[in-house]
């Protein structure tokens, strides 16, 4: 892929002992983090909804979108790892005051879409977990939330990473056990990695899936994540093993998330398309309790609580770092955890379709990834900024291509809504 044709990851690599090959393992974790972005109750609502009502049809979407986020996320912590600078920060230095407001202003919008989602998520889980409130369930999601935020520090980065990890193995659990019990057909599988689409709501599922997978948040955290975990360096050659590392640490986490979210697909395209009330979360749930056993529904409610929790934790933590990068404003987390908190907290409270707050949702992710990728792009293979860790020719080519996508996507999605066709 376009990730091996930078200068700094081909080079001859010497053979290192086993404790050297150990110390390896040690630099991954920051993209696992990241990961759960992509694995959020958003993706849950997006995938279903789009399995449950077309089947197959959406496969190639994620599949695309798993592939871009692998090289957006690279690009990130790779920008992260040789300036020692994020992207909200450098960002924060090059533009203009307005500018800058401007961008800050719909980042939070991005970001607050981003915990909407994500409290609300959680809170569909403890309803159909336990039969609570969706108001108390969100309460309850954000306090728990807050707790988890209490390890992000730059001197417990490893102890956060941990906690989210053991969340990240509870999501794959809970959402590839339901595959297993009821795998698809291979022949439907391969046929929905056919791009296609039929309609406009098809565009809007598509752009809410690649909302839901090429998370903006995610994108600005990245180049944060890498500075908290390793500080910032100027030595090339410590820069260039942590770019190895980081390959693999985004290559491994988001496989993981890739997987996680097509199964999601797969399992609703097998067992619930054609059923009555699939395109909720609530229905989904009862759906697969009627198709493989109430254990299967309460192992997929556990996946989605984890969901909740582990990513709007993440959420909070990416929307500190793009205002204290944008506007050199540090807030601490667990006051813009309660501030954020409460319009998802409305949403709940107001009797909206939760599920559909949650597509929703995701199609305003998809709409600020340009904002994101774009100047990601543009840093990247800036020499002067980046030296010899610039992006290659291969690596801007494919760069380029996944924005011209995005753009393309939400144009025709605008178009197609506004004229009613399809």
């Amino acid at each position: 892929m376009a990730l091996g044709t930078d200068p700094q990851v081909t080079e001859p690599v010497p053979p290192r002992s086993r404790r050297g090959r150990f110390a390896g393992l040690a630099l991954l974790g920051p993209a696992f983090v990241a990961a759960i972005a992509y694995v959020d109750p958003g993706n849950v609502a997006a995938n279903v909804t789009a399995g449950a009502r077309y089947g197959f049809l959406l496969v190639w979407v994620l599949v695309m979108a798993c592939a871009m986020a692998v090289v957006i996320q690279y690009q990130s912590a790779k920008l992260g790892i040789v300036t020692g600078k994020t992207l909200p920060g450098l960002l924060g230095e090059r533009l203009p005051r307005r500018r800058r407001l401007g961008f800050w202003a719909q980042a939070e919008v991005v970001a607050a879409a981003t915990d909407i989602a994500e409290v609300v998520g959680g809170a569909i889980a403890l309803h159909l977990l336990f039969d609570l409130p969706l108001v108390v369930g969100g309460l309850i999601v954000g306090a728990i939330s807050m707790a988890l935020l209490g390890f992000q520090s730059r001197s417990r980065q490893r102890m956060f990473e941990s906690a989210i990890g053991a969340l990240l193995l509870i999501i794959v659990v809970g959402f590839l056990a339901g595959l297993v019990v009821g795998p698809p057909s291979p022949g439907d599988v391969l046929g929905g990695l056919v791009p296609r689409l039929q309609g406009t709501d098809t565009v809007l599922l598509a752009a809410s899936m690649l909302g839901a997978t090429v998370m903006p948040h995610a994108i600005y955290l990245h180049s944060s994540l890498v500075i908290d975990r390793h500080g910032p360096s100027t030595d090339d050659t410590r820069r260039r093993r942590l770019v190895r590392a980081t390959r693999w640490d985004v290559t491994v986490a988001l496989v993981i998330a890739g997987a996680v979210n097509i199964a999601l697909l797969l399992l609703a395209a097998q067992n619930l398309q054609g059923r009555q009330g699939t395109d909720t979360i609530e229905g989904a749930q009862r759906a697969v309790g009627d198709a493989m056993g109430p254990v299967m529904a309460v192992v997929f409610a556990v996946g989605l609580l984890a969901s909740g929790l582990a990513s709007t934790s993440v959420g909070c933590y990416a929307g500190a770092s793009i205002m204290q990068g944008l506007l050199q404003v540090r807030v601490p987390v667990w006051i813009r955890r309660i501030v954020t908190l409460v319009p998802a907290l409305v949403v709940l409270g107001s009797g909206v379709d939760p599920t559909w707050a949650l597509v929703i949702s995701q199609v305003v992710l998809s709409f600020g990834i340009p904002f994101a990728i774009i100047p990601l792009g543009r840093y990247t293979r800036d020499r002067a900024l980046m030296g010899a860790f610039a992006d290659s020719g291969v690596l801007r080519v494919v760069a380029i291509a996944i924005a011209v996508v995005v753009v393309t996507l939400n144009v025709a999605l605008i178009l197609l809504t506004v004229t009613g066709k399809g």
